[in-house]
């Protein structure tokens, strides 16, 4: 499996991968978008052509928000989304400086909440009613260096 940047020639299998993790998908375009804004990076997980799974990292005034944490169903437990979480908290620190990150995960999420404090997130606060399709809280985890 490789770990590399999202490419212009990976966003119809980004777009359709969104859209069989999450009830309220991204778009193309907004995939598309990325490739063009300099404070964020889309790292995707590829094996044999296949996009297996990917997620974004957004630099705000140098601070990380990751989020788009996606892993096609039929590949999850393969530790896909702890490698990408890894690469771009290592793209994170040694490319951009960046020293705490955050994310949001469904309340509901245990598995990703347990991977995400096995990265050494901190669970830090909860938005009630942040999700729709289904309704749920979002707990909000940073990750301080």
């Amino acid at each position: 499996m490789l770990i590399r940047y999202m490419e212009e020639k990976d966003l119809e299998q980004v777009t359709a991968l969104e859209e069989t993790c999450f009830s309220m998908p991204w778009k193309r375009q907004d995939f598309a978008d990325i490739l063009k804004n300099p404070n964020r990076i889309y790292l995707v997980a590829e094996e044999q052509g296949e996009i297996l799974g990917g997620c974004m990292l957004t630099d705000i005034l140098g601070e990380g928000d990751i989020s788009n944490v996606a892993v096609l169903e039929a590949h999850r437990g393969k530790h896909i989304a702890t490698g990408l979480l890894e690469k771009i908290i290592q793209i994170g620190i040694e490319e951009r400086k960046i020293e705490a990150f955050t994310l949001e995960v469904r309340e509901k999420n245990i598995p990703a909440r347990g991977l995400y404090e096995k990265l050494g997130f901190v669970s830090e606060g909860v938005r009630p009613g942040f999700y729709e399709k289904p309704k749920d809280n979002a707990v909000i985890m940073w990750k301080r260096l």
